[in-house]
């Protein structure tokens, strides 16, 4: 042994841990099972999906005083990219961008009682009322990709109905180059009744997909 070196005792065999691994190692995975799965972060302070409903919603004023970062950002893009924003075809891209995206975001700007516009009716009926196949479209918030869908609404009116204009809004736009795929993406969301009532959610889904 060299002169100043001090070998570490050797750790006895026995010394192991319960899970079968020397001490201060990780279990791997192997024949007996999978390392066990790390614990789900804590929820507890997670809003819900609707909790920014009592934000105020975004106004004209604030488009315009937004616009100009907008720009920015997409001229940053194009920059990013390789090209030149200066360049003759690309000089009022960033503009005309930043307007479209505050176009497709245009839903920021309204709120519940701006799609109603009073449109509530007292009517003594009480059964389901559906408007289907209602075009629409969005924007991605993975990817900031339009997409385009169909949506299906079904309530039980309790005493009053509301207007079927204020369902089904005209999508007055035809995006271009979307691109069709044999493929098909479907979710449904189920609140009040039909998430508790079985047969009034069959009823439902019967409806639609007849």
């Amino acid at each position: 042994m060299e002169k100043g070196l001090v070998r570490a005792p050797a750790k006895p065999r026995s010394a192991r841990c319960s899970n079968g691994f020397p001490e201060g190692e990780p279990p791997r995975p192997g024949p007996s099972g999978p390392a066990e799965k790390p614990p789900r972060p804590e929820t507890k302070n997670v809003q819900p999906a609707d909790g920014w409903k009592g934000e105020r919603p975004r106004s004209e004023e604030d488009n315009e005083l937004n616009l100009p970062n907008l720009e920015a950002a997409y001229s940053s893009i194009l920059r990013s990219l390789g090209e030149d924003p200066q360049r003759q075809g690309l000089l009022k891209t960033p503009w005309r961008a930043a307007t479209a995206m505050q176009f497709f975001t245009k839903g920021y700007q309204e709120t519940i009682s701006d799609v109603l516009n009073d449109a509530i009716f007292d009517e003594d009926h009480d059964e389901m009322v559906i408007v289907k196949d209602i075009d629409m479209f969005s924007m991605c918030e993975h990817h900031l990709v339009p997409f385009v869908g169909k949506v299906h609404i079904g309530y039980l009116p309790n005493k009053q109905v509301l207007g079927l204009s204020k369902l089904a809004r005209h999508m007055c736009m035809v995006m271009r180059g979307v691109q069709k795929m044999n493929s098909k993406t479907v979710t449904s969301t189920m609140l009040g009744v039909f998430r508790e009532d079985p047969k009034t959610r069959e009823e439902f889904l019967t409806l639609i997909k007849s």
